[in-house]
C-alpha cells in the first residue's frame, strides 16, 4: 500500500492520531473525532504529494519511528538500550502532595511536574489534555498555566487524544513548555523539534505516560453502557482512573432522569472493556515507555495494588534535560523517590517484550498482504520474535495478523467520517 499523503496514513489506519500534521499544515489538516477509530486528521479539500506532504510524513509517528543514539546521554544503560530505548535513571515512588498523589491515576508524578512547571515561573505552562466541558467523555488539548488548570486536567484518559495539535501555540511565548502525552505523541514532538530550532528552543521538557495502546472512542462508548449511560451526553464527568491505585473508572450524569454516579473497577473497565477497542496501530507499535520522550512515567505492575491504595510510579529518565528536572524537584520535595534497577521495568511490564516481539511477525504478515506498513530504526523487534515468543506465539504473531488484514480491512483505503460532536 503506498503512502504518500497525511490522509492516506489515516486511511490505512497507521494514524496514532497525535496531531503534528494539523499543528504543522492547518490549512490541510484538522484533527476530529472518528468513532471507530479516534482522532483523525480530516483533510480540508484536496491534497496532493507534494514537497509538504513528504515533510509531514517525515515526522509522522504513525509512519515510523528513528533512534538517534548519537544525540544519547554518555550515562545511558546499554544493556537496557534494546528493548526499552534510552534510561539514564530508573525512580520508583510518588508525589510528596498527598492531594496529587491521590487523584492521579498512580503516583501522581506527571501531574505533579505539570503542577512545578506552572509554579517556577520559568515556562509558559504545560501543553497536555483534559476532558471537554462540553463532553466530558470527549478530549480536548489545553495549554494549562495554574494549579487550577493542572488539577482540572489530572488522570488518565484511555481515550483518543491529540495534544500535538496545539505545538505551534509554543512559537508565539517567550518562555519554553512542558508537554505531557502518549508514547506516539512524544515521538512526533521529538522529530518537529529536531527538525526545528524555534521549536526545540521552546520546550522545556517532554513527559510521556506508559500506553498500552488508545482505545478508540467506540470502547469508551461501551464502558458508559456498562455503567447505563446509553446516551453519552447524558454524562456530566468522566474519570477512567485515579482517586487511589488503580482506580476506578467513574461516570456521573442522569439515568432515567436521575443524578447518579456509578464506578468501574480498573479490571471491569480497562481489561474487559477498553483494552479491546484499541486502535489498529497500536497493534504495531514498538514503543509503549515512551522512548523519546525527557522523562516517562508508568505504573509500577511487579507489586500488585490492593484497591485504593495509595499509588507509586515508575519514573524513567531518559535525557540529561530530565534528568535536571527529576533533581530539582527532588531537592525541593515535590516528588518522594528512590533509584531503582533497571530489571524492575520488564517486572512491572512482563508483557512489553512478548508484544514487541510480535510486532515484527506482525509487520511482515502486513508486507505480505499489501497492507501499510510503519518503519522503525533504531528500535529492534527481530531479536525479542525471536527469543521471547514460544512457537505457537510466533505462527500467532504472522498467521493472526492475515486474519486482522480482511477483519479491519487493512488494505482498503478507508474514509474517516467525523462524529457530528467532534471537533
Amino acid at each position: 500500500m503506498r503512502i504518500a499523503t497525511i490522509k492516506s496514513v489515516a486511511s490505512a489506519q497507521l494514524c496514532t492520531g497525535c496531531g503534528a500534521c494539523a499543528s504543522l499544515a492547518p490549512d490541510r489538516y484538522r484533527m476530529a473525532d472518528v468513532t471507530d477509530h479516534g482522532r483523525r486528521p480530516i483533510a480540508i479539500g484536496e491534497v496532493h504529494a507534494d514537497d509538504t506532504e513528504r515533510a509531514l510524513l517525515d515526522i509522522c509517528p504513525g509512519v515510523g519511528l528513528e533512534h538517534d543514539r548519537t544525540t544519547w546521554s554518555p550515562r545511558i544503560d546499554p544493556s537496557l538500550a534494546k528493548g526499552w530505548g534510552p534510561i539514564v535513571e530508573v525512580w520508583q515512588g510518588f508525589a510528596t502532595d498527598p492531594r496529587v498523589r491521590y487523584e492521579g491515576s498512580s503516583g501522581g508524578v506527571a501531574t505533579a511536574l505539570a503542577l512545578h512547571a506552572v509554579a517556577s515561573g520559568t515556562t509558559n505552562g504545560v501543553l497536555h489534555i483534559r476532558s471537554r466541558p462540553d463532553a466530558p467523555w470527549l478530549n480536548e488539548t489545553v495549554l494549562s498555566q495554574s494549579a487550577e488548570d493542572v488539577h482540572a486536567a489530572t488522570g488518565s484518559r484511555y481515550s483518543p487524544a491529540s495534544p500535538v495539535e496545539s505545538l505551534h501555540l509554543l512559537r508565539d511565548s517567550d518562555k519554553p513548555t512542558v508537554f505531557i502525552g502518549k508514547p506516539c505523541d512524544a515521538a512526533a514532538v521529538h522529530a518537529i523539534a529536531k527538525r526545528d530550532p524555534e521549536i526545540r528552543a521552546k520546550i522545556a521538557v517532554t513527559v510521556a505516560i506508559f500506553c498500552a495502546g488508545t482505545p478508540t472512542w467506540r470502547g469508551t462508548l461501551e464502558m458508559l453502557a456498562a455503567m447505563g449511560f446509553d446516551d453519552p451526553a447524558s454524562v456530566e464527568y468522566l474519570r477512567y482512573r485515579g482517586h487511589g491505585w488503580p482506580g476506578h473508572a467513574a461516570a456521573r450524569g442522569k439515568i432515567d432522569g436521575k443524578e447518579t454516579e456509578v464506578k468501574l473497577t480498573y479490571n471491569e473497565s480497562w481489561n474487559k472493556i477498553l483494552q479491546r477497542h484499541r486502535q489498529w496501530r497500536c497493534y504495531i507499535c514498538p514503543d509503549h515507555t515512551g522512548e523519546f520522550a525527557d522523562i516517562a512515567v508508568g505504573d509500577p505492575w511487579y507489586e500488585p495494588p490492593t484497591e485504593g491504595a495509595a499509588g507509586e510510579s515508575l519514573v524513567i529518565v531518559r535525557t540529561e534535560r530530565g534528568a535536571r528536572w527529576i533533581a530539582e524537584m527532588r531537592e525541593q520535595g515535590l516528588l518522594t523517590l528512590v533509584p531503582v534497577p533497571g530489571r524492575v521495568l520488564e517486572a512491572s511490564q512482563p508483557f512489553l517484550m512478548l508484544v514487541r516481539g510480535s510486532v515484527w511477525g506482525r509487520l511482515i504478515a502486513l508486507r505480505l498482504a499489501g497492507a501499510g506498513v510503519p518503519r522503525y530504526i533504531g528500535l529492534p523487534t527481530f531479536r525479542f520474535w525471536l527469543s521471547r515468543l514460544s512457537l505457537r506465539a510466533k505462527v500467532q504473531s504472522i498467521f493472526g495478523t492475515f486474519r486482522r488484514v480482511v477483519h479491519k480491512r487493512l488494505r482498503k483505503n478507508l474514509e474517516m467520517v467525523p462524529r457530528n460532536d467532534g471537533r
